[in-house]
């Protein structure tokens, strides 16, 4: 059945506006941003199909690469960028909510609360800085490097640099494992041990390294595993 024989309080744009977002499904939300269905199937067929494909998980899908998101019948590149676009949207608003110029890094928990929305359904690696000052406050955060399904490459002079420019009295390290596992690695704790030798020569600290995955986090900090 196509859209327009629905009545109009079964169309998702039409619903959303009458009855609130809050009102429709995931795959009504999601048929929004596609806009449109194939000669066979309506839109909303095309979202719950893609619902199905991340197993009914929003998470799931939001973790989709372009390509496999083109894998759903009756999405293709222009539609898959768009649904990427609207998840990346909400992975940055989350993060603006949890971390302000105010906020006050004072346990590894914190720095979870910040990178989760960031990291969580990631397929690749990816390594972020966060920036503080003498009183341990958010000056800022970003992404240094980015990497394949197991590993990210870190330059430690490129850290420094960063931290030195944002005249930062200390610094955490943060990256995600998609394999599910918050341990740490070896290259994890090598990696970690250079970093914190070149950033102690230009008297910065580096107070922690969160290593995630999924909904669980590892401390170096709190583990003790290297003295920082």
């Amino acid at each position: 059945m196509k859209i327009k024989e629905l009545c109009m309080d079964e169309r998702p744009r039409e619903k959303m506006m009458s009855k609130g977002a809050e009102s429709l499904s995931n795959a009504e939300l999601l048929a929004i941003m596609l806009r449109t269905g194939t000669a066979d199937r309506n839109v909303i067929d095309v979202a719950r199909d893609l619902m199905t494909r991340g197993e009914g998980k929003l998470n799931t899908v939001a973790s989709m690469s372009i390509e496999k998101l083109c894998e759903t019948e009756g999405i293709g590149p222009s539609k898959a960028v768009t649904v990427a676009a609207a998840f990346e949207l909400g992975r940055r608003c989350a993060s603006e909510d949890i971390a302000t110029s105010r906020t006050t890094i004072s346990s590894a928990k914190t720095v979870f609360r910040i990178m989760l929305p960031l990291l969580r359904g990631l397929d690749h690696e990816e390594c972020w800085v966060l920036y503080l000052n003498r009183a341990n406050h958010l000056i800022a955060k970003e992404r240094i490097s980015s990497g394949g399904l197991d590993s990210t490459t870190l330059d430690s002079r490129v850290i420094v640099r960063k931290a030195l420019e944002r005249k930062a009295c200390g610094i955490i390290l943060s990256h995600n494992h998609p394999s599910g596992s918050a341990l740490p690695g070896t290259a994890d704790i090598q990696t970690t041990r250079q970093l914190d030798k070149a950033l102690k020569i230009c008297d910065i600290s580096l107070l922690d390294h969160v290593v995630i995955a999924s909904d669980s986090y590892y401390s170096f900090a709190d583990e003790e595993l290297v003295k920082l």
